[in-house]
């Protein structure tokens, strides 16, 4: 999938956070702290959903779904970012840079796809509490999720592919600290337009239409908890959409901001954060919103941990 106009450039340089040395150590140390936690936390909730028989239900199975996603994609980019942080050298090959490029970004729009199913799995929850199990059957959630692998990996080769056939004339240096399609694009040496609709068409998709998806659903959740009359049970119905709608607005927040404007951020330090918050910072802020605010997940891991102290 590299093209022969890859191969002119043997690496790229990932310029990243070089514009401000004085951080790098610093950045460095809270990535790997934030890489070690997001580890922990995502491996965490894996565990006690698939060993716990009582968190055998559609939304742990999406849950399971999105750390295993969180796990993969930063692994795809921290290692290499903390490689550039820790000294001068800011390279990549250039078949690293296709990989990472490929593997972030399929992992990163299956991730748009799965929250989208997961507010919908709320809205089933929320809204047709009787028909949960029927409408939320194991096969219809294997297949959904199928669906959203499938999705982004899909996206992934088109745009990924179109991205690095692009003529670069020996352009090397990528105004970010990973191979991503905006910064990608601006290498290019001659007219990108059509490259530029195609992927504000592929963000309308993959971002705008999940975000359109997401509100609808919990304008109907919304509309169903105001005529609950138990606060009990519209504190435990809130309860169950808070972790997910958090979610969602750190991570739909940060990379529509990058997707819908790139040229507002190409080459700015600000573009880099708010890369950095959704590919490093989200992922690890994930385990501790869906833990720290569901009973289900606590009480799941204390019995684990029971567990391993009796044996």
């Amino acid at each position: 999938m590299i093209t022969h106009n890859s191969f002119h450039t043997r690496h790229f340089i990932l310029l990243g956070f070089s514009d401000q040395p004085q951080l790098e150590a610093i950045l460095f140390v809270v990535i790997l702290i934030s890489y070690l936690l997001t580890i922990l936390g995502n491996t965490a909730i894996i565990l006690v959903s698939c060993l716990d028989s009582k968190l055998h239900t559609p939304m742990y199975f999406f849950l399971t779904n999105l750390s295993f996603l969180d796990l993969c994609l930063t692994t795809s980019i921290v290692p290499q970012l903390l490689w550039n942080l820790k000294g001068p050298a800011k390279t990549i090959t250039s078949t690293g840079c296709a990989i990472q490029l490929y593997v972030s970004l399929s992992l990163g729009s299956t991730e748009c796809v799965l929250l989208t199913i997961m507010a919908f799995d709320r809205y089933v929850a929320v809204c047709r509490p009787l028909n949960y199990t029927i409408v939320m059957h194991p096969s219809f959630c294997k297949s959904v999720a199928g669906i959203a692998w499938l999705c982004g990996i899909g996206n992934a080769l088109i745009q990924g592919t179109i991205t690095l056939r692009l003529p670069r004339c020996g352009h090397h240096r990528v105004h970010n600290f990973l191979c991503e399609v905006p910064a990608m694009i601006n290498l290019a040496c001659f007219d990108i337009h059509a490259n530029e609709v195609q992927l504000f068409v592929a963000t309308l998709v993959l971002l705008l239409l999940p975000v359109a998806l997401i509100l609808v659903s919990y304008g109907f959740i919304v509309k169903a908890v105001t005529k609950i009359k138990s606060f009990q049970a519209w504190r435990k119905a809130l309860g169950t959409c808070g972790s997910h709608l958090l979610v969602v607005s750190l991570f739909f927040g940060t990379s529509s901001a990058i997707y819908i404007q790139p040229k507002r951020f190409y080459g700015h330090s600000q573009g880099e954060f708010l890369t950095l918050f959704y590919t490093v910072v989200t992922p690890t802020l994930n385990p501790l919103i869906y833990t720290l605010r569901n009973k289900d997940v606590k009480g799941a891991l204390r019995r684990m941990l029971r567990l391993e102290q009796n044996s």
